[in-house]
């Protein structure tokens, strides 16, 4: 077997396709948080690419007929003849005129007040060709047969003069010999959220596809309505170090309809998510596993979004969310059974609002709410189920996964995905026991599932 690897075929900057303010934007609160100075790795892998753009669009005499009401495409065939990163830069380019601040950079001209500068120069962007089949790296499961570098854009300081916690965006679309090709996207926290990410590539997505604009018109910048309140973000934690070991688990829908359908009959009807019977799980078998000593408390966090309580406008794609946190004495998390721990969460989901406007409205006497404590006690769940990552189509149908390229393995950290197809259910990748209770904690999660 030959090694497998990634050859880089082209690389540089992609600017928007027409002239685009200039200007400097502001940052909001939660934007210029510490924790989210820097850039987000993900994977989308795409199984099939037979260069043909699906659904084509009619085409009667030289007029492209509307593919749906107030959409039209561009023939179908033009499109096929183009090579697949081709496609992509160009859709890229001219997704770049709405999302214009993607093409700037992160300025501190005042500090402590990081804001983005509207400078047109780009998005750095890597076409890339790896010599072997998606099959041959076991689709880029864990543990990963291609490194890092060779995923996303590692741009030198010679090639790309911004430091990486100051660019806002990069793309790499790496095809295989099979057909099928990887997106590997970075984006800077900074400038948007999970759901503003996947919101920005699925603009990318539409146009590539031939639609004249996106389907969902972004607003270019909207933080004057974002919160800004007069609270000094605590300082950053110290991390342990702790070896946390790897795992991967799929949840089948059957089994987390199962768990769905017997909540609601503990509670006369009450609806709850896959997402959080899988945490509800994850708590209860981690909490058994680790032990911890008489007295302690073991803590769950993720973040929501909150959009709606902050009544921000639809296409919003900065930061909008916030922590939500469960606590509990370990022995009562490690007593308790899967049903009664989703009760916990959706007490701890409810309190949201208020406690998101508390602080929007600098109500917290000057606490900061996302202040974390990093400890072996504490777990802490990333959400990109639902982040629409999974929706984004440049032409070729939707990607199979989609999801971060590495856990943090420092931090008891959680992600959950949809379960990559054909599986139907969702996957949770976990980096959160130490070896000492790896199989002991896997054995647990693993308890009923069908």
């Amino acid at each position: 077997m030959g090694v497998f690897a990634v050859t880089k075929v082209s690389e540089g900057p992609v600017r928007p396709s027409a002239a685009t303010p200039s200007e400097t934007l502001p940052l909001a609160w939660v934007d210029r948080y510490p924790t989210h100075r820097g850039l987000v790795e993900s994977v989308h892998v795409y199984l099939h690419h037979d260069g043909a753009v699906q659904a084509p669009v009619p085409v009667v005499d030289g007029e492209v007929e509307a593919a749906a009401p107030g959409e039209k495409k561009v023939r179908a065939a033009a499109k096929a003849r183009k090579p697949l990163a081709a496609v992509v830069r160009g859709a890229l380019a001219d997704a770049l005129v709405h999302y214009y601040p993607f093409a700037g950079r992160i300025v501190e001209d005042t500090p402590g007040r990081p804001a983005v500068l509207c400078s047109g120069e780009g998005v750095y962007f890597v076409e890339a060709a790896a010599n072997c089949t998606l099959a041959d790296v076991n689709f880029l499961e864990r543990p990963l047969l291609l490194t890092k570098e060779q995923l996303v854009p590692c741009p030198t300081p010679e090639q790309w003069a911004v430091e990486p916690h100051n660019s806002l965006a990069m793309i790499q679309v790496t095809t295989f010999t099979c057909g099928g090709f990887v997106i590997g996207l970075r984006t800077n926290h900074a400038v948007a959220d999970g759901t503003g990410a996947a919101q920005f590539l699925n603009a990318v997505g539409d146009l590539a596809r031939g639609l004249p604009e996106p389907r969902v018109k972004p607003v270019v910048w909207g933080r004057e309505r974002f919160p800004d309140p007069d609270i000094k973000p605590g300082p950053l934690p110290e991390l342990p170090v702790l070896p946390l070991q790897y795992i991967a688990f799929d949840f089948p829908a059957a089994y987390l309809g199962k768990l769905k359908a017997q909540y609601a009959a503990s509670t006369g009807g009450k609806i709850c998510s896959a997402f959080d019977v899988v945490i509800a799980k994850l708590w209860q078998c981690r909490t058994r596993a680790i032990g911890p000593g008489p007295g302690a408390e073991v803590k769950l966090c993720f973040f929501a979004s909150v959009r709606h309580v902050l009544q921000l406008e639809s296409g919003y794609w900065g930061n909008a969310i916030f922590p939500v946190k469960v606590s509990a004495p370990a022995e009562k998390v490690a007593a308790s059974s899967v049903i009664e721990l989703v009760g916990m969460v959706r007490e701890a989901k409810r309190r949201v609002s208020d406690e998101c406007l508390s602080w929007a409205e600098s109500r917290t006497g000057g606490r900061d709410p996302f202040q974390m404590t990093f400890n072996y006690e504490s777990v802490y769940v990333s959400d990109w189920s639902k982040l629409g990552f999974n929706d984004v189509d440049y032409g070729y149908g939707t990607p199979s996964a989609a999801g971060p390229l590495v856990n943090c393995d420092l931090i008891s950290s959680v992600i959950v995905m949809r379960a990559p197809a054909p599986l139907a259910g969702t996957r949770l990748l976990a980096s959160c026991v130490t070896r000492e209770h790896a199989d002991d904690f896997a054995g647990r999660m693993r308890e009923d599932l069908v």
